[in-house]
């Protein structure tokens, strides 16, 4: 059944309904000053870690927040679909919130993820070689044992919940004139957009994403939800398919003023950045936002700029690899 549409403000409302929701169980992450690349660029850059998040990626502020409404509604037992960060995210707020809890994860996974996954007790079915493959099925197993699927972005309560990112990067930083922010189905920057557009319009809010998996991208392009196969790309959690009715959609499209798409050597570079300053871990998702703001920085100078280390969820062997290049 589809969802009713939101409106930008009525998202808006319902991120701060969750910031207190889940504040017990998330952390308000550091806002850390980018010195060295700030320097380079001309241009007053900060990091928004969510990489130090639990579960390692932003994943856990909507799943926490949706679980616990649904836990508080009496649902004992759901299904979800992932690639790592959002299944992380569901097991831990399944464990926490005492509720039997399935996960559908490609069979091309990242391996160390599924391992994770299972090591946080999740229960795990592997189906097919896309995201979007991924949540059809896990979609399909919910309908049929009538439990609740718990969307990775296509559900308001999921993108609320990011959006309390937003929040505290507003509170965080007075005056921020733009917001870098990767993209796979679009709930973590539709929830950012929907906030801070409601209580500061005038920062921008930028679209980020890798040439290789760019469906959101192309789908504002084109006007409705596309379908493009993805490639492979050190982006893992953004990669994949965007549901046909996903509520992300209209958002992305009315809330983000402009897309960026980065090559594979600037989201690698810009991992390697994070590990070398600052001593961060980050995954690939949380390089391209960065490599974002490197590339288009002729546009901010002199303007303070946030990009979201949206997850530290690297496997070691892409690590390894991006040390050996560039150290």
């Amino acid at each position: 059944m589809t969802s009713p549409t939101l409106s930008a403000n009525e998202v808006a409302t319902l991120v701060e309904e969750a910031e207190s929701r889940i504040r017990p169980y998330i952390l308000a992450t550091p806002l850390l000053p980018a010195t060295a690349m700030s320097r380079e660029l001309g241009v007053d850059v900060y990091l928004k870690l969510e990489n130090e998040q639990v579960t390692g990626s932003f994943k856990a502020r909507g799943a926490f927040n949706k679980t616990s409404i649904l836990a508080n509604e009496g649902v004992t037992s759901l299904i979800t679909a992932s690639t790592g960060n959002h299944g992380l995210a569901c097991a831990a707020a399944f464990k926490t919130m005492g509720v039997c809890g399935r996960v559908v994860v490609p069979v091309t996974a990242d391996p160390e993820k599924k391992q994770k996954l299972k090591d946080a007790g999740a229960e795990l079915l592997e189906h097919g070689n896309d995201a979007a493959l991924g949540e059809s099925y896990a979609r399909s197993l919910a309908e049929k044992g009538g439990v609740p699927f718990l969307s990775p972005y296509n559900d308001y309560h999921v993108v609320a919940g990011q959006g309390t990112i937003g929040k505290e990067i507003l509170q965080d930083l007075d005056g921020v004139d733009a917001i870098f922010v990767s993209v796979g189905g679009g709930g973590l920057v539709s929830g950012i957009a929907a906030y801070v557009k409601a209580e500061r319009p005038q920062c921008k809010i930028v679209g980020c994403s890798p040439r290789r998996s760019k469906v959101m991208h192309e789908s504002v392009r084109a006007g409705h939800i596309i379908e493009e196969e993805s490639e492979d790309t050190l982006s893992d959690g953004t990669a994949g398919g965007v549901e046909r009715d996903s509520v992300t959609f209209p958002l992305c499209r009315d809330l983000v003023d402009r897309w960026v798409l980065v090559e594979e050597e600037e989201i690698a570079q810009a991992v390697y950045y994070c590990l070398k300053q600052h001593k961060k871990v980050v995954e690939g998702a949380a390089g391209v936002a960065l490599a974002a703001v490197k590339k288009t920085a002729d546009c901010y100078t002199g303007q303070k700029v946030v990009a979201v280390m949206c997850g530290a969820n690297i496997s070691m062997a892409n690590l390894k690899t991006i040390i050996n290049t560039y150290a």
